[in-house]
Order: structure tokens, then sequence, then C-alpha cells
């Protein structure tokens, strides 16, 4: 996506399309990887050196509270972001820290949700061994 149509976007959900946040927004689309807020940091600081961590940091509330990226909370020592909304889960392999998305059914989510309850935000994640990790302690 490019940076026009993302200010665009932004501006669609009334935020003010600034460097900061149309950096830190791109940086979520072209990495999948579920990156820290110091990860985002130090991957745009080379190319944008007035950004500050304070900037990152606020720039990435601004898009949670926007609704256009989600923040995991898992049982790590940092807070991930995800500029995938849609429904899935994740995974965190508690050795090697890498975080993957695990596709959810649509039956199944909707077999998850507690009858009588209005669920506005849903999470689901697992944690334990990726595969590479389980194989190399063969577990």
């Amino acid at each position: 996506m490019q940076y026009q149509e993302i200010a665009k976007m932004l501006s669609s959900r009334g935020i003010r399309p600034t460097q900061q946040r149309l950096a830190v927004y791109d940086y979520l689309l072209q990495h999948r990887t579920h990156p820290s807020a110091d990860t985002i940091y130090g991957a745009l600081i080379e190319q944008n050196p007035t950004f500050s961590r304070t900037t990152v940091y606020n720039s990435l509330h601004t898009l949670v509270q926007a609704a256009l990226v989600k923040e995991l909370t898992m049982d790590t020592e940092e807070r991930h972001y995800d500029a995938d909304i849609r429904p899935h889960g994740h995974f965190h392999c508690r050795q090697c820290g890498e975080i993957a998305d695990i596709r959810l059914d649509g039956d199944l989510l909707q077999a998850l949700r507690p009858a009588g309850y209005t669920v506005q935000e849903q999470e689901v994640y697992f944690s334990g061994l990726c595969p590479a990790c389980g194989e190399a302690t063969g577990k």
C-alpha cells in the first residue's frame, strides 16, 4: 500500500496522517512479524532520525484506537502489534519468541463465543514450541 492510500485510510478514520503515523503503519503492513514498538523504532530510526520512541508509541496507540492495528497482549515481556485486523489467532513460541498467525475457521470462532454475552473483542492464542524449536529439543 502506498503512502497516499495509507493517508486516505487514516483521514477516513479521523486521524491526521503525520509522517510518523504513515511510517509506522506502513512498516506494520510490510512486516507481518508482529513486531514490538522497539523493533519498529529500531527499523525506522535509520531513515527517520527525528523519530523518538515516544513518537512510535504514540503512533501505535493512535492506530490501535482507530482499530487499524491490533495490540497483542500475550505472555511476552513486550507488547506486539499486528496490522492484520481480520479475526485470527496467534501462536507464541516460548523458546525462540516467534509469533505466528493461526487461521481460525469462522464456525470455530462462533462456537467459542459465550452464549448471552456481547463480545466486543476476542483474542485466541496458543503458546508452546514452534515446529523448529520442537524438533530441535526433541519434543
